[in-house]
C-alpha cells in the first residue's frame, strides 16, 4: 500500500513539474496583436 502511494505522489509531482516546464518553454504565449482604437475627447 505504502508503495502505491509513494508512486502516486511520484507521479503527481513529475506532471507538476511537466506543467511548469511546459509553460516555461512558450508554447503557452497567447497571441498577439495591436489595437488602436479612437479616442474622442470632449472638451467644452
Amino acid at each position: 500500500m505504502g508503495r502505491i502511494i509513494r508512486f502516486v505522489l511520484i507521479l503527481i509531482m513529475l506532471g507538476g513539474l511537466g506543467l511548469i516546464g511546459y509553460s516555461y518553454s512558450g508554447y503557452l504565449v497567447p497571441a498577439q496583436q495591436t489595437v488602436t482604437l479612437p479616442v474622442e475627447i470632449d472638451v467644452d
